[in-house]
């Protein structure tokens, strides 16, 4: 098969959860644990950092990924999903797997797919998975896809749990409170193996902490640990300064992943760092501050707070859920400008009435969907947002919807480009 065949084959066969949503899910561990037993057990000869949360693990898992290259390992990144190129998802040194790779891993491995029927998630987990172990990094960040207890990362024995927060999202399949959540979360949690959790919330802080206690993993909470003494923009660029323990001195941190809400990430990725360096792991603070610094131009990650044009300042954000968008909300508040504009698109399966309430009356709103079954319609989205006062136009695509945003926007204006990874995704880059 060629690239493009092998691709077609995946998609085709292996119905995608961003595409069509809870109907693409296969519960349980036993059809990826099968597939890696087809291809030699390579989660057993690979070192791990296994991350999961509701917002800002892909963020954390870039930064940490970036952190790790700098100090001279071998750095596998397995994220999901893809924005643009599936090959996105599977990286080495911030380069993704090649197309060659990829057809012969459907080619060797397609008529277990054909027996088990897989998930389309499954046998990314299984690509990434062999191709680290056949590259042989030094080691392999591992993001999460949903949840984390069934999640079909969740057959690898890491160094390194890491669980950024936890917000609603996904409740129809997690649960519908946070406690509830947070055990789907705290899944990944492994005997033995220490874990990182990024924000401490009342109502998740007992779950996580009885669940270490149950495997007799080291527990530690990274806001509690480090501490944000000031931040600034710097033409934008991310500047923090950090403590620990309140401690007198502080260091210097510049992101160039620039939004503000990265600072949670940055305390969660400082602590996961500190954590590996108990364990034994070489990982100075000169390369820990450079990989974070230039995570975006190292790991090649997008979509969050990235400005894609100036005069009007053109952003995509992939904030898709509540705790999302009050982060972009924050933003907002940060950012000078003379009028907002708002391209929106969102799935079907979020609570999208949560997301509207939060938005702002006043923005000139273009409503519009992601080109997949799972997309909210964008009439259906601009008559929630009418009930809500919230007015606007209607548009096919997000293209079209962009377009339209710029013909309307002064030069001093804002757009922003927000509410589906998939969305922004779409989104045609010059």
């Amino acid at each position: 098969m060629t690239y493009q065949e092998t691709l077609d084959f995946i998609y085709a066969r292996l119905p995608m959860f961003s595409r069509i949503g809870a109907a693409a899910i296969k519960n349980g561990l036993d059809n990826i644990r099968a597939l890696c037993m087809a291809l030699g057990d390579p989660q057993t000869r690979m070192r791990f950092i296994h991350v999961a949360g509701t917002n800002g693990k892909g963020s954390v898992s870039h930064m940490l990924a970036s952190a790790l290259q700098v100090q001279g390992y071998k750095t596998g990144l397995y994220t999901s999903p893809h924005l643009v190129d599936f090959r996105e998802r599977v990286k080495i040194n911030g380069k993704m797997i090649s197309e060659q790779a990829i057809v012969d891993f459907v080619e060797k491995i397609q008529p277990v797919i054909e027996a088990l029927q897989p998930s389309f998630f499954e046998i990314t987990v299984a690509l990434a998975f062999d191709h680290f172990a056949k590259e042989a990094a030094d080691i392999a960040v591992i993001e999460t896809g949903l949840g984390g207890r069934l999640d079909s990362t969740n057959i690898i024995q890491p160094e390194l749990s890491v669980i950024t927060n936890i917000g609603f999202d996904h409740v129809q399949l997690l649960g519908d409170t946070l406690a509830k959540i947070a055990a789907e979360k705290a899944g990944i949690i492994k005997a033995g193996v220490p874990v990182v959790i990024g924000e401490t919330h009342p109502e998740t802080a007992s779950v996580f902490r009885d669940k270490a206690t149950t495997e007799q993993a080291s527990l530690s909470f990274a806001d509690k640990v480090f501490h944000i003494e000031n931040w600034s923009y710097q033409e934008e660029v991310l500047v923090a300064e950090v403590s620990r323990n309140a401690a007198i001195d502080h260091y210097r941190y510049e992101l160039d992943l620039s939004g503000a809400y990265q600072i949670k990430n940055l305390l969660t990725v400082l602590e996961a760092c500190r954590q590996l360096k108990l364990a034994g792991w070489a990982l100075d603070d000169a390369a820990i501050a450079k990989g974070i610094a230039h995570t975006r131009k190292l790991s090649g990650l997008h979509g969050r707070w990235e400005t894609i044009q100036r005069d009007p300042k053109i952003v995509l954000d992939v904030a898709h859920n509540e705790d999302g968008m009050r982060q972009v909300l924050n933003q907002l508040e940060l950012v000078p400008y003379r009028k907002l504009h708002l391209v929106l698109g969102m799935v079907k399966d979020k609570d999208v009435d949560a997301v509207l309430a939060l938005l702002p009356a006043a923005a000139d709103y273009y409503f519009t969907n992601a080109a997949l079954p799972r997309a909210l319609p964008a009439a259906a989205l601009a008559d929630k947002a009418v009930a809500r006062g919230l007015n606007g136009t209607v548009w096919p695509d997000v293209n079209a919807a962009l377009d339209a945003a710029k013909e309307q926007a002064h030069a001093d204006d804002l757009i922003v480009v927000c509410g589906s990874v998939f969305l922004v995704g779409e989104v045609k880059r010059d």
